[in-house]
């Protein structure tokens, strides 16, 4: 990005950079790195390299932004607009790093700088957008940008600048600035700690079991559970339900790990987020007004393709009428298994993964256990994703052992287009570990830009449990998905061809940026894929071809289940953020049980895939307002697989038309108009109801 950089915005005043501040030639960012693709040196990267480099980044910047605001001569794209998207080359180079290792193999040095750096983050980047002389050159290119002989990019940076500093306050009073400014520091330090509470919660929260009570849990996953005699520690995932609930007969054992997944951050100690999130959604709300907004998420979705809560909300409620009849048949089909076994009860939350499975077994002949064998990670990685991205366009993948790596565990490729010529640098760091935040996630060690002469080098983090030494890491399906949901986003990034970083790849609106990684889980499914990389990782045989007959017909069991629990999610989400400044909440459960109900979403065998408590994506993950986005995105991915199969299906000349009106694009365009120029029409839900199974 141009005038912030990376995800979290790192912002500094100017301090002491004199040798006794760590800034100096020992500094691993004091130079450019000379590694391949400019990418992180992570062998010679220490933590106390971190906050000189990031002072001394903020420093720089804001020298060039003063500079460009105080220039005396008439303002003009070069002078203004592309000087500040060069302004931030050693915040961008020590920031994205910093992201790197606070997600993904963080540690208490790194906590502390996070937690002192992030109100003076925020507070550099209000002085950028708050202030009024850099403003008004930007408004007066804006206003003349049709006579000023720009190419078409070049008047969509324009556009993208002006729009982003009215949206930040740049018409504010000099009062109202001032209040914001506050308010802008408060948020950064809350949205700072509540990841780190959570982070610890869920670390504190993991459940110590006997073998006994594991019953039904494969052998290899409890040896990588094993943490004494007898004593098996089943660490949680991020979201309510558990990727282990299937496996797991013991029915007290499920519940056990189920409030416990669900209380984590609620447990009145202090890892509790309950305080902290409740001083988000106030101060966000309370920014909203000041800003002229009836509440956070209509300020937030302004450049949004929903551009307002009202079309976002919408959206919701029709899906979730179709998602909300499904579950209830699904709920009501598990509850006569249970009615017909030995001892009938009525069903919990907790049984619901352990039951649907049963009914997957016994309707599809299919057990998640059966599929296991066939989805071992590397195999999925080279066989599988790599495979599809060859097939779809045309590039190549090279193993690089020599790039330093953040931890032994992660993978380094170069990858190569069909002339030979480079695309970027890819790492993969794919196991779960304490140092980790949960979830999964794309991002950039280095942004693409021509104008910087930068290619991307870009990362995928996911939470995989690590197996015992020598023993293969078996996948779920679930699993595989994410691996190709987060190669989407890569793909977004390696393709992109843009002059300016703020445009480049990836920097699109919640609702567009998960339409690329959601459009790529289709492919982990489809029989070619599947028969490349799905082989027994004893025998070596190809999945056969009954079991894949069989995961065609259950594509779409659960169905309304899994598409509940996301509404559920989305609308906690909304409720959070269409709150008034004026709102008086002090009990987090009591109104996230209300929004529920409110939208026929409060089923008690259906809970959210997030609560309030750990929801990391919209109180520390940057999707406020936005994680309806999961939704919209799926409805344009859906639309676009209709596209791929009226056209022939995976193939290189649809890879190659997709790339060039969609992958390669950015934010260079107007994301509706984007879509359009791609599909020849806007998109609407038809195809995601039919594919689904809710619509015929």
């Amino acid at each position: 990005m141009g005038v912030v950089a990376g995800a979290s915005l790192f912002s500094i005043s100017c301090n002491d950079t004199s040798k006794d501040s760590g800034w100096n030639e020992s500094n691993a960012f004091y130079q450019e790195s000379t590694l391949p693709y400019k990418t992180a040196d992570f062998s010679k990267i220490q933590n106390k390299d971190f906050k000189p480099a990031l002072e001394e980044g903020m420093r720089q910047q804001m020298e060039a932004v003063n500079a460009i605001a105080a220039n005396t001569e008439k303002p003009t794209f070069e002078n203004t607009l592309v000087a500040l998207e060069k302004s931030s080359a050693l915040l961008d180079r020590a920031n994205r790093a910093f992201n790197v290792l606070t997600g993904a193999h963080t540690n208490k040095e790194l906590q502390a700088i996070s937690a002192e750096l992030a109100p003076k983050f925020a507070a550099h980047s209000d002085a950028i957008y708050l202030n009024d002389a850099l403003f008004q050159r930007i408004k007066t290119i804006n206003d003349n940008r049709a006579s000023l002989g720009l190419d078409n990019e070049d008047k969509r940076l324009v556009a993208v600048y002006f729009e982003k500093f009215v949206a930040a306050g740049a018409n504010l009073n000099e009062s109202d600035k001032a209040k914001l400014k506050e308010i802008n520091q408060e948020l950064a330090s809350l949205s700072n700690a509540f990841g780190e509470k959570l982070l610890a919660a869920t670390k504190s929260g993991g459940v110590t079991f006997t073998a006994e009570e594991l019953d039904g849990v494969g052998s290899d996953e409890l040896n990588s559970m094993k943490q004494g005699d007898n004593q098996y520690l089943v660490p949680l995932n991020n979201t309510t339900q558990q990727p282990i609930f299937p496996e797991m007969n013991n029915r007290d054992a499920r519940a056990k790990l189920y409030k416990e997944s669900w209380i984590r951050a609620e447990k009145k100690d202090d890892n509790d987020t309950r305080s902290t999130l409740l001083a988000l959604a106030h101060k966000r709300a309370e920014k909203a007004k000041l800003l002229g907004f009836d509440n956070y998420a209509a300020w937030n979705l302004q450049s949004s393709m929903a551009q307002t809560p009202e079309n976002a909300e919408n959206l919701l409620r029709q899906l979730s009428e179709f998602a909300v009849a499904n579950a209830k048949e699904e709920e009501a089909a598990i509850q006569q298994l249970i009615d017909e076994s030995e001892n009938p009860f009525q069903l919990s939350a907790a049984d619901w993964d352990y039951y649907a499975e049963k009914i997957r077994s016994e309707k599809y002949a299919l057990n998640q256990n059966e599929l296991k064998p066939y989805f071992e990670m590397n195999s999925v990685l080279e066989n599988g994703v790599f495979f599809m991205a060859t097939k779809m366009y045309g590039i190549t993948f090279k193993e690089r052992k020599d790039i330093p790596v953040w931890h032994e565990d992660v993978k380094v490729y170069e990858i190569f287009n069909e002339d030979g010529s480079p695309v970027g640098l890819f790492y993969a760091d794919l196991y779960q570990r304490d140092s980790k935040r949960g979830g999964a996630w794309m991002s950039n060690i280095v942004g693409q830009s021509k104008l910087l002469d930068q290619l991307p080098v870009i990362y995928n983090v996911s939470n995989f449990n690590k197996p015992a030494a020598g023993q293969p890491t078996l996948l779920t399906q679930d699993n595989v998905v994410t691996m190709f949901h987060e190669f989407g986003h890569a793909i977004h990034g390696f393709f992109a061809e843009q002059k300016y970083p703020t445009l480049s790849g990836t920097n699109v609106s919640r609702d567009f940026v998960e339409f690329p990684s959601q459009f790529h889980e289709h492919f982990a499914m489809m029989p070619e894929v599947l028969n490349n990389y799905a082989k027994h990782y004893k025998t070596g045989e190809v999945i056969p071809g009954a079991l894949i007959e069989k995961l065609k017909l259950s594509q779409n069991f659960n169905k309304g289940y899994a598409l509940t629990e996301l509404m559920g999610a989305s609308t906690i989400d909304m409720a959070w953020h269409t709150i008034s400044a004026e709102a008086k909440i002090d009990d987090v459960d009591a109104f996230e049980l209300e929004a529920l109900s409110r939208n026929g979403l409060n089923l008690a065998t259906v809970p959210p895939r997030y609560r309030s408590s750990y929801f990391s994506h919209i109180f520390s993950g940057g999707y406020a307002a936005g994680y309806y986005s999961y939704q919209w995105a799926e409805m344009l991915d859906w639309d676009a697989f209709a596209w791929l199969e009226e056209n022939g299906g995976m193939n290189r000349a649809n890879g190659q038309f997709l790339r060039e009106r969609i992958l390669s694009k950015g934010n260079s365009v107007p994301l509706d108009e984007l879509y359009r120029n791609f599909r020849g029409k806007n998109p609407s839900i038809d195809a995601f109801l039919f594919y689904k199974g809710f619509a015929k």
